[in-house]
């Protein structure tokens, strides 16, 4: 039977064992085992790379528990802005879209953008008349509200400080006087979330979608439908990374993980790991990143305290994590 693997990211951070509940970490785990099922599913059945990454991708954007799709947090203007991208390795196709508030599934419109349009990026109204044009799902603000995220935004909303994705973690750290300063100085949790995939045929692909940073800017945009940034797949390595959006801008840091292994022969660990642990710290940023190459290696660097996590194997062994 022809080899084939998945990885998916779920957002890295400060995250402690004991922080969050027994109940809470159990809901994360399945979370990330379902996402791993729905690609593994589409990969079992000779699907594409492509459409693997889109279906984790789904999943975890359907789940409240992460920062994209319905998870996604809130604006300084109490709205949401969801950013998504994907790119098919061995042919160099890409799509993307940035700043919506109405589609469903941003993953979706992003592989839309890349299999019937001419462009590579489309973003804001235009992006959302292109998905009702394909008939995608739109959703009114009242389907990405959760509680949750509208408590975030209002421990942040008055401080001039934006919170680097949502900080579920340090939510549940408050003081008991209820104090926020956790929150707003530290705890990070990175949420974007990711995937990537090889296929039986040797193909590769990379799928990454957000809800960006909570209190952010209106027109605020980061790495992750930025193609080479968040997102990146050629014929080596597919890569899709979750962390302080700017410093993987500045670093170009997908791209930069398959540059070292096309010019600098090294393999997806080395390459993933320097990207990660040299790299983006010298960009002021932390995250991590998830990549597979060619031949069903698999890397997922960090620099935090943990990521969220999983990859699932052509024989069905599924492995998820958390901490570091």
């Amino acid at each position: 039977m022809a080899q084939y693997i998945l990885a998916i990211h779920g957002g890295a951070g400060t995250l402690q064992r004991g922080v969050m509940s027994a109940e809470q970490e159990a809901a994360h785990r399945t979370a990330l085992e379902g996402a791993l099922e729905a690609g593994h599913q589409v990969l079992k059945g000779g699907g594409s790379s492509v459409e693997a990454v889109v279906a984790a991708v789904v999943a975890l954007e359907d789940c409240p528990l992460f920062n994209a799709g319905r998870g996604s947090v809130f604006t300084h203007a109490g709205t949401h802005e969801m950013d998504a991208a994907i790119m098919e390795g061995h042919t160099g196709r890409a799509g993307a879209v940035a700043g919506v508030s109405r589609i469903r599934n941003p993953v979706i419109a992003a592989q839309r953008v890349m299999d019937r349009s001419t462009h590579v990026l489309l973003s804001g109204a235009g992006a959302e008349q292109f998905a009702a044009d394909e008939a995608l799902t739109l959703e009114s603000p009242k389907y990405f509200y959760t509680d949750f995220r509208w408590q975030q935004l209002l421990a942040v909303r008055d401080t001039g400080r934006e919170l680097l994705d949502h900080d579920g973690t340090a939510l549940l750290c408050k003081d008991d006087a209820g104090d926020a300063s956790r929150l707003i100085n530290g705890e990070h949790k990175l949420g974007t979330v990711g995937a990537v995939a090889l296929d039986a045929m040797g193909r590769l692909a990379a799928a990454t979608s957000t809800g960006g940073l909570t209190n952010k800017r209106h027109g605020r945009i980061g790495d992750s439908p930025l193609i080479g940034c968040g997102t990146y797949a050629d014929a080596r390595v597919a890569v899709s990374t979750t962390g302080t959006g700017e410093a993987f801008i500045r670093a170009v840091a997908a791209h930069d993980v398959a540059a070292r292994m096309k010019y600098g022969h090294v393999t997806v660990e080395e390459a993933a790991r320097t990207v990660v642990n040299d790299v983006i710290p010298q960009q002021r940023g932390t995250g991590g990143l998830i990549a597979v190459d060619v031949e069903g290696h698999v890397s997922m660097p960090f620099n935090t305290e943990g990521m969220y996590r999983g990859v699932v194997q052509s024989d069905g062994r599924c492995y998820v994590d958390i901490y570091g």
